[in-house]
């Protein structure tokens, strides 16, 4: 595999990631259900709205691990970006199951008349589907894909020259061995 082409299923893959958490975050946001409970006359029906989040709070929490995810693999290579990988399948399926669960009317309450707007769970069942796709590219292909530079990584650090000791830490140096009982002139 080219660079070129590595580079390009990595972005790809970033890509796929971060579009699937911000529409997950996007229609966790909006309006799923309106529950509407008779009471008896003469008091008028409550009715309720259910955001995404309240509908089905994985939802939103599920669009930032695919954000998290997505800036994550820049920063890990192999085995790790594998493990990156299987956690946005994951959450993109979760992310899918909430979105089916809300249109299929997994929504339904005991306290009244449910009615479900089926555009936004169908958002989320998009943006979980890519979600899925993005992280079996990843498990799939993520190994051969370049990491960040090793310029990242820390370094141990080796120890320079020694620079000649001032008056002022000789004589702090003194007094250290004095306090610890030691000669300072032997």
């Amino acid at each position: 595999m080219s660079i070129g082409s590595a580079r390009r299923e990595l972005t790809a893959a970033v890509l796929g990631g971060g579009v699937a958490g911000a529409l997950a975050l996007v229609a966790g946001g909006q309006r799923w259900a309106e529950v509407t409970t008779e009471r008896p006359a003469p008091l008028p029906p409550v009715v309720e709205v259910l955001s995404g989040a309240d509908a089905a709070p994985l939802v939103p929490a599920t669009g930032l691990v695919l954000l998290a995810a997505a800036a994550a693999l820049f920063a890990v290579r192999s085995t790790g970006r594998v493990a990156v990988g299987l956690l946005m399948a994951v959450a993109g399926g979760v992310l899918a199951w909430s979105g089916i669960r809300a249109v299929a009317g997994g929504l339904a309450t005991d306290a009244g008349t449910t009615d479900v707007t089926a555009g936004w769970p169908l958002l989320a069942v998009v943006a979980g589907v890519l979600g899925v796709a993005a992280g079996l590219v990843v498990v799939l292909r993520g190994r051969a894909w370049p990491g960040m530079g090793r310029r990242y990584e820390r370094t141990p650090e080796t120890p320079g020259p020694a620079r000649p000791q001032t008056d002022e830490e000789r004589a702090q140096s003194a007094w250290k061995a004095l306090d610890r009982g030691e000669d300072p002139t032997a």
